[in-house]
């Protein structure tokens, strides 16, 4: 009876000095439930855009601010903070990463630092010119017989922007002519070419009756960076080459359709398919992009039934946002194309397209090259549709799995063809579900339709 009782008492001691144990190294300052989310990010006293879905922020100061040495100003919940911290001068070129912190709990944001261009516009005579911030020059068009000697620009600038020459003041326009934009110690230079010329050698082709009718985002996007990149550029509807329309003087025609997985009645037409034939016959040469990559077996540029054959993508409300990773490209062994000079590279003969956490529709119009229509690779692929692949996805060094950019050469006299057909060839980011509008890798989308625009263009 003794013995038991001793037993109890020991095991009870045990029991006790295991909870008081316990309870001594218990962390009673663990938090699981603080407030993290930035409530204020300024620098210079302007206020960032905070996308608390994404964590990015995105400022923009006026042209002229030193982006090298910034000091924000954060604004966070009761307890938290940052690092890097608040009131620390920092370096903001490019994007610069951000982590509040309260307690146990933390959120990651990306800042980026935008400086807003200094010249609001450019007109001579209520013509406006077009400005292109990026290669920092300005292409103004004029009517036909305009005296470019002796013409007076009206110019409107950011606040504490000056620019010589004046806003006023009368220039000789028949070669192109410098301005000399500055704001603080900061400045930068301005090549103006006016031009007086209605012939152009560009095109871009759509169902639209105009470009200003364009409805959909991405088709808007392209045309919008189409004629700010070729201002002489004119816009041609399938409806006026129908009702012949003479297309005859364009070096290179584009043709960038979203809007749906089968070509629209309009650009079907015998008429139509008939004048793009003679067209391409002639020398001519055209940009076929996303499902407008289709129209090849349509115009005959491959043989009936060659045509993509793997043709699919969402369209809004559908589709999705990419969290996994950034989409990219191939053209491993193709590196010296004029399609791929200039592209952001991740690693020899690849690039990105499209940034993960941005809306997907995936609109894609390719071939399946290995797995379906008896090609198996890109060498009988070129055979049997007259095509070269220049592009596949990210993972196909050997270009035997998707035809993704192709090329069809000039035969006998007439134009090239070049398609993009990626589901990542995305020029407008939908705001959907949380994704971002911005795709840091759109330059490389850009410099790719250039890139090809340009080649087209030359014989």
């Amino acid at each position: 009876m003794e013995k038991n009782i001793l037993c109890r008492l020991l095991m009870l001691g045990i029991m006790l000095t295991l909870h008081l144990s316990c309870k001594k190294d218990r962390n009673d300052n663990f938090k699981t439930d603080s407030a993290v989310e930035l409530s204020d990010f300024s620098i210079n006293n302007v206020k960032g855009l905070i996308d608390q879905n994404s964590g990015k922020v995105v400022i923009n100061l006026p042209y002229g601010a030193n982006v090298a040495a910034l000091t924000p100003v954060i604004q966070m919940p009761p307890g938290a903070v940052s690092s890097p911290a608040s009131g620390q001068p920092m370096n903001f070129t490019g994007m610069v990463k951000f982590r509040v912190m309260n307690g146990n709990v933390y959120k990651d944001y990306q800042v980026t630092v935008n400086i807003v261009p200094p010249l609001n516009s450019f007109k001579i005579a209520g013509v406006s010119g077009t400005i292109n911030h990026e290669s920092k020059s300005i292409t103004l068009i004029l009517p036909d017989g305009a005296d470019l000697s002796r013409l007076t620009p009206e110019i409107a600038l950011q606040s504490g922007v000056t620019i010589a020459p004046a806003s006023g003041l009368a220039q000789n326009f028949t070669q192109p002519v410098n301005y000399t934009v500055t704001a603080g110690a900061s400045s930068v230079v301005y090549s103006v070419n006016v031009i007086s010329n209605s012939v152009s050698e560009y095109a871009f082709l759509g169902v639209a009756s105009s470009r200003a009718a364009i409805t959909n985002p991405d088709e808007k996007a392209a045309a919008d960076w189409f004629f700010a990149t070729y201002p002489t550029a004119d816009y041609v509807s399938f409806q006026s080459i129908e009702t012949g329309k003479k297309i005859s003087n364009y070096k290179i025609m584009w043709w960038a359709y979203d809007s749906a997985q089968d070509l629209p009645s309009a650009a079907t037409s015998a008429a139509v398919i008939n004048a793009l034939k003679t067209y391409r016959a002639s020398g001519g040469s055209l940009l076929l992009t996303t499902f407008a990559t289709r129209y090849v077996e349509a115009l005959g540029i491959v043989p009936a039934g060659r045509g993509p054959n793997n043709v699919f993508g969402d369209f809004p409300p559908a589709g999705f946002v990419e969290t996994g990773s950034d989409w990219g490209i191939s053209f491993k062994g193709k590196e010296s194309h004029p399609v791929f000079q200039g592209l952001e590279t991740f690693a020899p003969g690849k690039a990105y397209l499209l940034e993960k956490g941005t809306f997907r529709l995936n609109h894609t119009a390719w071939w399946y090259i290995n797995d379906w229509g008896g090609y198996g690779n890109a060498t009988n692929w070129s055979t049997q549709t007259g095509g070269t692949n220049l592009a596949s996805e990210a993972w196909d060094d050997q270009l035997n799995g998707r035809a993704g950019i192709a090329e069809w050469p000039a035969v006998n006299g007439s134009g090239k063809v070049i398609i993009i057909a990626f589901g990542a060839y995305d020029w407008y980011s939908e705001p959907l579900n949380g994704g971002s509008t911005t795709n840091r890798y759109l330059p490389n989308i850009k410099r790719v339709t250039q890139n090809a625009v340009n080649y087209l263009k030359t014989k």
